[in-house]
């Protein structure tokens, strides 16, 4: 059984990351773009926001990591709409070059630590603040979701064509939308780096997938619940999925897999999540031919 520390942990850590998955959410639900920009927004967010809070700015070093995530999404959209590169190499053209661009912004050091005392953390009860942070842009995502702007956005990952014929600017939307979905990634590096006290650069190694993971647990189990999706039910699948995600790996390490075991869990956990679509259609098949046979 898991301990209640775990438990709660994992719920915090869920709410932190669900940044993360909200950033995914609008890339690759919204706007049906594969955006491997995640690895490297990240941990620029993370490290842009431990350099301001050692700077005396912790508050202001949150706006300025998801500013610098905005930028990375910017440059990743610019690549494809403009250069005409396809998405999957613009994501992983600008991660590479965040590489060395995230070790910059930490003074050329693999690891940038902060004092406990630093983290916002240190004052506020961890659980209320992820809680809001999560709410809180989950919320301001919808919002904007339903504005025209929003719309647009929306449109863009439906039917490029129809949007490119009504005189949308499809390429600006693109810039939008992979804009705000890193500026998410990068908050949620900026919290988790104050959280454990520290930036370091591969921590945002395999984002992607377990964002991708998060994502598709919490549609299977919002779906269990909203027939119909929607903006809302998709939002509130990125938080509740990136908790039980949480919650599945703190009951693995409660079992004693290895640490280097979670990629292996996190890949399975995908290809399971992903496969109950054609795990559906073939029991309801099955259930077709039965019934003609009677």
């Amino acid at each position: 059984m898991m301990s209640l520390y775990s438990f709660f942990s994992a719920i915090e850590l869920g709410l932190i990351y669900s940044l993360m998955v909200l950033g995914l959410f609008i890339s690759y639900r919204i706007l049906n773009i594969p955006d491997l920009t995640v690895d490297g927004s990240f941990t620029l967010g993370a490290a842009v926001a431990v350099v301001a809070t050692l700077a005396g700015h912790p508050v202001l070093g949150l706006l300025l990591a998801a500013l610098a995530g905005a930028a990375a999404g910017f440059v990743t959209a610019l690549l494809q709409t403009r250069m005409k590169i396809q998405p999957i190499l613009a994501g992983i053209i600008t991660m590479t070059a965040l590489y060395s661009i995230n070790l910059m912004v930490m003074d050329n050091k693999a690891n940038l630590p902060l004092a406990q005392g630093e983290s916002i953390y240190h004052n506020l009860p961890g659980m209320l603040l992820s809680g809001l942070a999560a709410i809180g842009v989950a919320a301001v995502l919808v919002l904007f979701l339903q504005t025209p702007a929003g719309l647009a956005v929306r449109a863009t990952g439906d039917n490029e064509a129809m949007v490119r014929s009504s005189s949308i600017n499809a390429d600006r939307m693109k810039m939008v939308g992979l804009s705000i979905a890193n500026a998410c990634v990068a908050l949620s590096g900026a919290l988790i780096a104050h959280y454990n006290c520290y930036a370091e650069v591969r921590m945002g190694i395999g984002m992607v997938v377990i964002g991708l993971a998060s994502l598709i647990v919490g549609e299977i189990a919002v779906g269990l619940l909203v027939r119909r999706a929607n903006i809302l039910s998709g939002a509130v699948a990125a938080i509740v999925g990136s908790v039980l995600y949480r919650l599945i790996i703190a009951q693995a390490l409660e079992w004693n897999f290895s640490s280097s075991s979670l990629k292996l869990i996190t890949a399975i956990i995908v290809a399971l999540a992903m496969s109950v679509p054609a795990v559906k259609e073939s029991l309801r098949l099955a259930k077709q031919r039965r019934a003609g046979m009677r």
